[in-house]
């Protein structure tokens, strides 16, 4: 059967290097030609998502789905089951309202994909539980997770761990420079008069503890001054 219409086209590759060198790239594009090959038909565009595969979002994706809406055209994907476990994915197209049509699964439709995308968000819940739980019997062992396990940082690592504290203390500073401000103009002065009045407004320490001392207001002073 003839393929007739507007279609655009999304390719997908997993890494930078792959979207580079063109490997996996060509072979959906093959996919999508041959399945396209001997019909009344217009690309009227490509998409491909270069991912690392630790993203969830998908811009070329979105940008492919807005191409159809504009052209009135099909969305065609060269295979449907590599993205089969891609539950994002799978959502974006059953909610898109966007026609497709897959090269290795003509068949498709988007009930078949709201389908797919269930299967693959119950499969990711099940890994997730089974992690939880393998994790929590190994803690039940005695094996001790996370933490310390020897490895020792390097000076440069902790100077890089002190600035990025440095920087968080400046940062939280800044946001409390106003109520210090306006503490100070009500003659709440000193450290500890301003320490309990922060405690008494349920504004947490640093660490996230709901009681202040007086040397934390003076390290928080210390911050906001304009030497520091």
């Amino acid at each position: 059967m003839a393929v007739q219409g507007v279609f655009i086209a999304y390719y997908r590759v997993s890494t930078a290097k792959q979207g580079k060198s063109g490997l996996g790239l060509e072979a959906q594009r093959e996919a999508v030609r041959a399945f396209l090959n001997g019909g009344d038909w217009t690309l009227a565009g490509e998409f491909t998502e270069v991912e690392s595969g630790k993203r969830n979002d998908r811009p070329e994706l979105a940008r492919a789905l807005q191409a159809c809406r504009v052209y009135g055209a099909r969305l065609v994907i060269a295979k449907l089951d590599r993205l089969s476990r891609d539950a994002h994915f799978l959502l974006g197209l059953e909610k898109a309202g966007v026609d497709f049509v897959a090269a290795d699964m003509p068949m498709a439709n988007r009930l078949t994909v709201g389908i797919m995308a269930m299967v693959a968000d119950e499969e990711r819940r099940m890994i997730s539980a089974r992690t939880k739980a393998a994790l929590a019997a190994a803690k039940a062992r005695g094996t001790k997770l996370g933490g310390n396990r020897g490895a020792v940082l390097s000076s440069s690592a902790r100077k890089k761990g002190r600035a990025m504290q440095t920087a968080k203390a400046r940062e939280r500073a800044a946001d409390l420079a106003p109520v210090l401000e306006e503490m100070r103009r009500d003659g709440t002065t000193s450290l500890r008069s301003i320490a309990a009045a922060l405690t008494e407004k349920g504004i947490p320490t640093p660490r996230g503890h709901s009681r202040w001392t007086a040397i934390q207001v003076a390290r928080l002073v210390a911050a906001t001054s304009p030497t520091s």
